[in-house]
């Protein structure tokens, strides 16, 4: 059972400075499989490629988006919109890019996205943020925010290649600009049970990051089809092994929320 509303959030940031681990299918996936939980969820799309917001079904979106909250345009309250699979979105645009060249004059411009976030904290039991495969302005801005971090980590050759690098950063942040963040875990994606490579990586993930989720997530067609019709896993193939194990990855996130020493780890 995830943290009570009008407590304290749960704002965790999806980050891999590696393109195509499953990074944006996990923040997705997940967000759906804790609103089918009845969880209200709140997904900030802070990629330029904008794939959660198509992911979410909004493959044409013309509205404000996170662009517009984090350049002072718009309040971040009319940039929220309601995804089919349940959850909420912030959208993302290509615009987007061209603010970490706005930003670079700004005042404490690592904490922008926090400060606009804080008025969100109690209306939801989640806060996910999908970030830009890079470790960017716009990710910094992206660790300050969030109390926890999820790693997804595909289970193929140099899956480990930048790890080092992205715990070295997270390690930064905590000290300079966010005490309270953590690894919350390592998710395992896109395994192929049938080849000895991907049994490889999960036992070499496993060794370098005792924090690495029980829960697997299997390669599959139908969820690399998923976000080009603008649907989660769940909606798009409730049965497969896929959505079980989305599914299966809520459950274990709020067991390890609910009980910090679980994940406690700061490395």
């Amino acid at each position: 059972m995830a943290v009570p509303l009008n407590k304290v959030v749960q704002c965790i940031a999806f980050v891999n400075q590696k393109g195509g681990v499953g990074k944006t299918t996990t923040a997705v996936s997940l967000a759906a499989a804790l609103a089918y939980d009845k969880k209200r969820v709140l997904v900030i799309d802070l990629d330029p490629q904008a794939n959660a917001t198509s992911a979410s079904g909004f493959l044409d979106h013309s509205g404000p988006t996170i662009y517009e909250s984090l350049s002072g345009e718009v309040e971040i309250s009319s940039c929220i919109y309601e995804a089919e699979d349940g959850f909420y979105l912030i959208p993302s645009t290509p615009d987007l890019a061209g603010l970490e060249v706005e930003l670079v004059n700004a005042v404490a411009r690592e904490q922008r996205l926090k400060k606009i976030i804080e008025p969100l904290v109690s209306e939801y039991d989640w806060i996910f943020i999908d970030c830009p495969p890079s470790l960017s302005v716009l990710t910094v801005n992206a660790l300050t925010a969030a109390e926890g971090v999820i790693v997804p980590v595909q289970c193929e050759y140099l899956a480990l290649e930048g790890l080092s690098r992205l715990t070295e950063t997270i390690a930064l942040i905590r000290e300079h600009l966010n005490s309270k963040l953590k690894i919350i875990g390592v998710l395992l994606t896109m395994f192929d049970s049938r080849t000895r490579l991907a049994h490889q990586v999960e036992k070499d993930v496993r060794d370098h990051f005792p924090q690495t989720f029980q829960t697997i997530i299997p390669r599959s067609i139908r969820l690399g089809e998923a976000p080009s019709h603008g649907r989660s896993i769940l909606s798009y193939a409730p049965s497969s092994k896929a959505a079980t194990a989305y599914l299966n990855l809520a459950i274990e996130l709020q067991a390890r929320m609910e009980d910090p020493n679980e994940f406690g780890t700061t490395r």
